[in-house]
């Protein structure tokens, strides 16, 4: 199984990479940070004459983890009860992806890709990050992707999801249930 996870922190080593990291522990992956790529914000040309156009920036790397991966974990903090602004624009750019004539098979295999969803917040975000899920859930029934599960867990500072047992526990198990396929 290829797995991918595409952290959407702006901070290094941030609680929701912490949380993937734990998903992911021991198991072959690959980490796109979302940080470190020039990804341009969609331009939303598809209802022109000419539709969207070529841009020159990282989104590639998103394309092609798409077409590789068996499986997806986007790691994202909740930032005012939704996804990160990089995260967001990198799922804002899909909309170009699936019309992208370059990659014509992408469409077709985004039908296959499982996603999870690993989000940290300092909030009550087991209540207020669920419109985040509602919002990913949406966004994978949309482009047919099976959404298998998520963790939300609790953490501010550097380090303090360590602290949220409940995640620590759900990233242990899932990190196990991944290990058996």
């Amino acid at each position: 199984m290829k797995i991918t996870t595409i952290i959407g922190s702006s901070r290094e080593d941030s609680n929701s990479e912490i949380l993937a990291d734990l998903v992911t522990k021991d198991l072959t992956h690959t980490t796109i940070d979302l940080k470190n790529l020039s990804i341009q914000p969609i331009h939303d040309l598809r209802h022109t004459d000419g539709g969207f156009q070529f841009v020159d920036d990282d989104y590639d790397t998103i394309i092609n983890a798409f077409l590789e991966s068996d499986l997806i974990i986007f790691s994202t903090p909740i930032y005012w009860y939704t996804m990160s602004g990089i995260m967001k624009n990198m799922i804002d750019r899909l909309s170009h992806a699936i019309r992208d004539e370059r990659f014509p098979q992408f469409k077709e295999k985004i039908k296959s890709v499982e996603a999870i969803v690993v989000a940290v917040g300092g909030d009550e975000p087991k209540i207020k990050g669920l419109p985040l899920i509602q919002q990913f859930k949406y966004t994978f029934d949309f482009l047919n992707m099976r959404f298998s599960s998520y963790i939300i867990g609790e953490g501010n500072k550097p380090g303090d999801i360590l602290q949220d047992q409940q995640a620590v526990a759900q990233a242990t198990l899932l990190n196990k249930q991944l290990k058996e396929l």
